[in-house]
């Protein structure tokens, strides 16, 4: 999909983005060097920082949750900006247009054919998650967990008064990988569910199909539903590739609810929209039920149209960021291990977010926290909240302008330059 063509008459879109012509063709080129001042715009990630990481300097830099400081595609905000435009907001009216752009995007970038008819949206997928768990367990049963893994997972698990089996990742030459002979020592007859990240956050592995596979026979084998967290599945870099959990494991699809969103990809976190998607109808009816019993099926509108036009308008627009990506990830992975000599990230094949250990520093877990906060103002995501195995760990948002990584770069060999003397 080529980038979209604009007035000739106008030297850049109302976002800043470039326009250059291309075989006597103005053609939009995307900004991602632009630095976009988040600070009192109601941004969790900057507005939210003092509060929650006691980090106060008016020069902070925020490189935790997962959302990116780039304009979102253009098309989004044309789109939103149609719907401003009419001044009319009442109830959303799903007439099935998003979730034939979302079956769409999944056929061309990944290969994977949904039916329309087993998408449920849901208000984000944590939320939609924490309907799954309502429609297929009981308080007191088990949900199973491969940590280090996304910290919402647990916060939705307990919130829910089910308990968790943690089944350890192994760090195998620097990518994880799944111990199912550990798991089946670890579940009872009350373990109902698995919660996967593919790709995985905090670790960036993209798992394989042999991988994927395996999980969902073992599913399959002991009566559980593998709910696969797709949300990264975008965000792959290159020598890289995506499987969607569907397509590894088609023979046992009734027991697989997969989860993907446009939100992560196209930096629409705010719009809070999800869906879930699974070919058993029985289970998509209890999902639903649960839905509607929160009285959730009234969509809200902005998000819905945000993400639709995500789908149907952003692909140029991602395919220009992924290098973009990939040049921040192999700049921040080479000065760190160098800024902190022992310091060793994991391997990223996906995300934009990265897992670094520091246990090779010789430090202590605080004093590499208090390091990064106190000496280089830089608010990391801390590696305990992603439950065992986080420890001595820290993890890196680096979708940021280049600009502000070099100046987080810059403070972060000062806040180690101890360690090189």
């Amino acid at each position: 999909m080529k980038a979209r063509r604009l007035d000739p008459a106008r030297s850049e879109d109302h976002q800043g983005n470039r326009l250059v012509v291309s075989q006597g063709a103005p053609v939009l080129m995307f900004d991602f060097d632009r630095i976009i001042e988040r600070r009192g715009t109601h941004s969790s990630k900057w507005d939210n920082m003092a509060k929650l990481s006691g980090i106060t300097e008016a020069d902070a830099i925020a490189m935790w949750v997962a959302d990116m400081d780039f304009a979102a595609p253009p098309g989004v905000a044309e789109a939103l900006t149609a719907e401003i435009n009419r001044g009319v907001h009442g109830y959303y009216a799903d007439t099935g247009s998003w979730a034939e752009a979302l079956v769409v995007w999944l056929k061309r970038r990944h290969k994977l054919t949904v039916d329309p008819a087993w998408v449920t949206p849901v208000p984000g997928i944590v939320a939609g998650l924490g309907m799954l768990i309502q429609a297929v367990s009981e308080p007191g049963d088990e949900i199973v967990l491969f940590p280090p893994a996304y910290h919402a997972f647990r916060k939705i698990i307990l919130a829910n008064d089910r308990r968790i089996i943690d089944a350890r990742l192994i760090n195998q030459q620097g990518r994880y990988v799944m111990d199912l002979e550990a798991l089946r020592r670890l579940i009872t007859p009350r373990s109902r569910i698995v919660f996967l990240c593919s790709p995985h956050n905090p670790g960036g592995t993209v798992w394989s199909p042999e991988e994927l596979k395996a999980l969902a026979l073992f599913c399959a084998e002991h009566d559980l539903i593998l709910a696969s967290d797709e949300i990264h599945c975008d965000l792959i870099f290159s020598h890289a590739t995506h499987t969607p959990t569907l397509n590894a494991a088609p023979e046992i699809a009734d027991r697989i609810v997969s989860c993907f969103a446009a939100t992560k990809t196209f930096n629409l976190a705010g719009a809070h929209m999800g869906a879930l998607v699974t070919s058993n109808p029985v289970l998509r009816r209890k999902i639903e039920a649960r839905v509607a019993a929160a009285n959730l099926t009234s969509l809200a509108s902005f998000g819905m149209i945000a993400t639709e036009a995500a789908w149907r308008t952003g692909e140029a627009w991602l395919d220009a960021l992924l290098p973009y990506l990939e040049a921040n990830r192999d700049l921040l992975h080479a000065r760190i291990e160098k800024a902190a000599p022992g310091a060793r990230a994991m391997k990223l094949d996906a995300t934009y977010l990265s897992w670094i250990d520091f246990s090779g520093t010789g430090l202590a877990a605080d004093d590499v926290a208090d390091r990064v906060a106190k000496r280089a103002r830089i608010f990391a995501s801390p590696g305990p909240q992603f439950g065992p195995g986080g420890e001595n760990w820290l993890r890196f948002n680096f979708a940021t302008p280049r600009p502000i990584l070099l100046q987080a770069l810059d403070r972060l060999d000062e806040a180690f330059a101890d360690l090189r003397k």
